[in-house]
């Protein structure tokens, strides 16, 4: 199929002549100093391929140098990246999830370890990352294949800076670049050897964090080089240091929300001997095997288990990586270049011991739903079979948690590999310099994910089924005395280590040529334009007891799959107006960019710009654009797999709501059904029939650049910026909010409805089939401001000051199914482990004299709201009867936030280049306000500070 979005001439000149009768103003989220751009030489700026000094003023890039990224006292990129006023919720080294919930629908696994960057709130994947302006592999961490760049395989000590388009990019970058796009610039040489050792330590117990890179290299008049060795070591930090993420599994409701899968066990089953369904569990420990009933109570909330303890708050890592690269001037107009790295990463996530539910009452859609315990089995205390048949047998659910087994430890091994050389050079043509570049590059993220603490389900069938089909190495089991009756001889049998892999492929060839075509009144016509070939592959391959539906834990199936892109683009810049009354510039640029997908067809995207200076301090622009983000290996090809949300069943007695009652036992869930476990497993995978997601975009912003607080006796320089951005985002790549569309279904109460579709229950009550695929759901759509002021001060007697205030205000932000109906992530709304604040705002005070510097900083995140969710009843919920569509437990409130980060140097006067450094981040030891809807340890990961202040030291040598 092809995506046609090509543009008539006639249409082409009509949007130009609507961007010039725009009120014009930027988005430059940091101000370009101007005077600074008039001395720079011929460059390539992110956000245009055209080069020349002049471009560097035309397009709103954040730069952020290697000074800014160690005054972040941060060992990883993607936590520096994070703290950005316009960043969202990403994934990073504080979550720890990866596998015992499952596969997310996008086929890409929960990339453990891994670090990546959302921006304007719409998703990692729809942040293009580039390296010296190619592409970066996608990573992967053994559990899919993931569409994201994983910015921890890039270290933060071979990175000279880092800029930031915040606009929607694909005229010149093609797919991805909706949101932005974020190219880090490396190194190129070094003037001797440096190095640098790092150490920090969170005031919890653990997460001691170290660091320490070498580096060397040279230039002379025909070469420079550059080579870093780096390592980073992140230790461990058990939920258990803290109150707040490990007494319980909902904070503030107790055991109520915790597991029905208990060291002891429960069990639930039709008994003959009292003519009705029972639900019971061993008053204790009975290494002799406990006698029913006098051994067994009925299972309460005081018999849930407590899981949360067993997790982790920071996860355990540590990388490796050497990178290198040179560049050689054949002639004085070609230069040759060469680089590479090697990146390897060991990661480490942790659950509590693996529960084991059987029977029909389980909802895995899998064996585990069909399994009973046999009458033979020697360990059988009730006398009779437990048939898991769902329309003849007495059992509904078995659920144990062997403590025996230990945790679930996934182990990842991840090996990332990145070549890239080519040509640049220049040449003459009629008095006007042209400029050329010819790419070739070459990378791979492989990994493999290590499971211990998991079980063969089908072994389990055996160990439990009938005594005569449990032969050779078959041993029966013991689920029935509590803990400490699962034996080694019994775990050996029915443990198993799995084994998972996962790849990501990325290779391509590039080509620009740039210059100036002829002279306008105002100045020169420019133009860029070039071709890219790019070819993607993934695969994942679950352990071969997965791929057989034997393994206890989440099932998935393998995923393979490639594409391949051509792509053609043109950029062009005319000067219109210069020196003249009302008009110091007035330039007008335009893009198109073609590209030929072998999954889809082809489209094209246009972009659109004015830069008007009105006068020497004061510069408006304005932008937009067409967007577009092809769908990714893991989107198309990902295999059916499952998911454990964790959902509220609305039909769960006891249901106060009349109605609600009503609608569930029109759906056929009978009046005793209680939710087992707040998981609820829903089927999850990829489609081959998605389309590309598109966006149109439109920016608008000012710079104020005042020549009266330039050079003065109170200001070096101070500039301001007001940016205005909206984003429309058609046929967007996601899958239906599971809660949200279970609310939905209830609400019904109609079988057949729409939102029904997909969700089925059986004879029990239990969601034991729960469809959750991917599809082009509807359409995204947010805009908000961006603001930012920097000043810098004249060199007093005490000193030179700086500020730099940068805020992000988000006006709206809306996702709508293609009925129309609002899913429920919003502005001012924590959702699914993130959140979208209404303002972020960094402010940042800087002090230097001579040797000295300090730093300070104040980070900036507004209050919020969530549903109640499974503390629905509890205290905590603070405003239960504050409902709304997307709060129908009741609204608990986040508080704001304020985090202060200082940080101070001296440079040591001693004969060589030796500088030390101590900071604290989160001085106050400020906790993260308490989230009763995120999935693990009471607070959302990937939006505040772990608890706690951190403190480090830095030592940097020059020589």
């Amino acid at each position: 199929m092809n995506i046609k979005l090509r543009r008539s001439p006639l249409t082409l000149a009509m949007h130009a002549a609507g961007l010039l009768a725009l009120p014009l103003f930027a988005t430059p989220v940091f101000a370009q100093d101007q005077q600074q751009a008039t001395k720079l030489e011929v460059i390539e700026v992110t956000g245009s391929r055209i080069k020349g000094s002049d471009i560097a003023t035309q397009v709103p890039v954040l730069t952020i140098n290697s000074d800014d990224i160690e005054k972040a006292g941060l060992t990883s990129i993607g936590d520096v990246l994070q703290q950005l006023s316009s960043s969202g919720s990403a994934l990073n080294t504080k979550f720890n999830s990866a596998g015992n919930f499952g596969f997310p629908p996008d086929g890409s696994g929960v990339g453990s370890g891994s670090a990546t960057l959302d921006l304007r709130h719409l998703g990692s994947k729809r942040v293009l990352i580039l390296v010296d302006g190619l592409r970066w592999v996608n990573e992967t961490s053994g559990s899919g294949v993931s569409a994201s760049v994983d910015l921890n395989t890039i270290p933060a000590s071979i990175i000279d800076r880092i800029e930031i388009l915040q606009d929607g990019a694909s005229s010149l970058y093609g797919s991805d670049a909706i949101a932005g796009v974020v190219n880090i610039i490396t190194k190129r040489s070094q003037n001797g050897a440096a190095v640098n050792l790092y150490a920090g330590d969170y005031s919890l117990k653990g997460g001691k964090n170290t660091s320490g890179n070498a580096s060397f290299g040279a230039k002379g008049d025909r070469y420079e080089f550059f080579v870093d060795f780096s390592h980073v070591k992140q230790n461990a930090i058990s939920s258990s240091a803290k109150a707040q993420a490990g007494a319980e599994c909902v904070p503030g409701t107790g055991l109520a929300n915790c597991s029905s899968a208990t060291p002891t066990g429960r069990f639930i089953f039709f008994d003959p001997a009292v003519g009705d369904v029972v639900s019971v569990t061993p008053n204790g420990a009975f290494p002799n095997g406990p006698s029913y009933p006098s051994d067994f109570h009925h299972f309460t909330t005081a018999d849930r288990f407590n899981f949360a303890p067993y997790n982790l708050l920071m996860t355990p890592s540590e990388r490796n990586a050497v990178f290198a690269q040179a560049r050689y001037h054949i002639s004085d107009n070609v230069t040759w270049y060469v680089k590479g790295l090697y990146n390897t990463r060991k990661s480490l996530n942790q659950a509590a011991p693996e529960p084991i539910f059987l029977g029909p009452g389980a909802g895995t859609g899998g064996l585990a739903d069909s399994v009973g315990v046999d009458v033979t089995n020697p360990y059988n205390p009730f006398g009779f079979t437990l048939d898991p048949d769902p329309a003849t047998g007495n059992l509904i659910l078995i659920g144990r948690r062997p403590l025996e087994g230990g945790p679930r430890q996934y182990r990842q091994d991840v090996d990332t590999y990145y070549f890239a050389t080519g040509l640049d050079g220049s040449f003459g043509l009629a008095d006007r310099d042209y400029y050329w570049d010819v790419n070739f590059f070459d990378s791979k993220n492989s990994a493999t994910q290590t499971v211990n603490g998991t079980y063969n389900i089908a072994h389990i069938q055996r160990a439990l089924g009938p005594l005569a089909d449990c032969t050779g190495s078959c041993v029966p089991l013991n689920i029935f005395g509590g803990p400490g009756t699962i034996t080694p001889a019994m775990l050996q049998y029915i443990q198993y280590i799995e084994h998972d892999t996962s790849e990501n492929k990325l290779k391509g060839w590039t080509a620009n040529l740039s210059g100036e075509l002829f002279e306008l009144p105002a100045g020169a016509f420019s133009f860029a334009t070039g071709y890219e070939h790019r070819k993607y592959d993934g695969s994942y391959t679950p352990d071969a007891v997965v791929v057989a539906g034997e393994s206890n834990g989440v099932p998935s199936l393998p995923t393979a799959g490639s594409y391949s892109i051509n792509e053609y683009y043109l950029e062009l810049n005319a000067p219109l107006l210069k020196d003249m009354p009302g008009f110091k510039a007035l330039d007008l640029s335009a893009a198109t960019r073609y590209s030929d997908y072998s999954t889809f067809g082809g489209t094209t995207n246009n972009k659109f710009g004015v830069r008007w200076q009105v006068y020497d301090d004061l510069t408006l622009r304005s932008t937009w654009a067409e967007g577009f983000r092809a769908p990714t290996i893991g989107e198309l090809f990902g295999s059916p797999a499952r998911f454990d949300a964790t959902l509220q069943d609305p039909c769960s007695a006891p249901i106060a709501d009349p109605a609600t009652a009503a609608n569930c036992a029109a759906l056929g869930v009978p009046a005793s059904y209680s939710q087992p476990n707040p998981q609820i497993s829903v089927r999850t995978g990829g489609n081959r029939n998605l389309q590309p997601e598109t966006s149109k975009s439109f920016t608008a912003g000012a710079v104020y650049s005042p020549g009266w607080a330039a050079d003065s006796g109170w200001s070096q320089r101070l500039d301001i910026t007001l940016g205005y951005y909206r984003i429309n985002l058609k046929n967007a790549i996601q899958a239906p909010d599971a809660q949200t569309q279970l609310n939905r279904c209830v609400a019904s109460g109609d079988p057949n409805s729409a939102f029904c579709q997909g969700i089925h229950r059986n004879a029990t009550g239990n969601i034991d089939g729960f469809n959750n695929t991917l599809q082009n759901l509807g359409r995204i759509d947010t805009s908000g401001w961006d603001f930012g002021a920097v000043w810098k001060s004249p060199q007093w007697s005490f000193g030179q000051l700086t500020a730099n205030w940068q805020s992000t205000y988000v006006e709206k932000y809306e996702a709508k199914n293609e009925a129309g109906d609002l899913e429920p992530r919003t502005v001012g709304i924590e959702v699914t482990d993130s959140a979208i604040p209404r303002l972020t705002s960094v402010l940042g005070l800087g002090w230097a004299q001579g040797p000295w510097t300090v730093d300070y900083k104040l980070r900036y995140i507004s209050p919020l709201k969530e549903d109640c969710a499974g503390a629905a009843g509890f205290p905590i919920c603070t405003s239960p009867n504050e409902v709304a569509p997307n709060r129908p437990d009741g609204t608990h409130r986040l508080g704001a936030v304020t985090y202060h980060d200082i940080r101070a140097s001296w440079k040591v006067p001693v004969n060589f280049d030796l500088t030390v450094a101590a900071g604290i981040n989160n001085l106050w030891g400020k906790n993260p306000p308490i989230c009763v809807s995120c999935s693990l340890n009471g607070y959302d990961a990937s939006t505040y500070d772990l608890y706690g202040r951190f403190s480090y030291v830095e030592a940097s040598l020059k020589f």
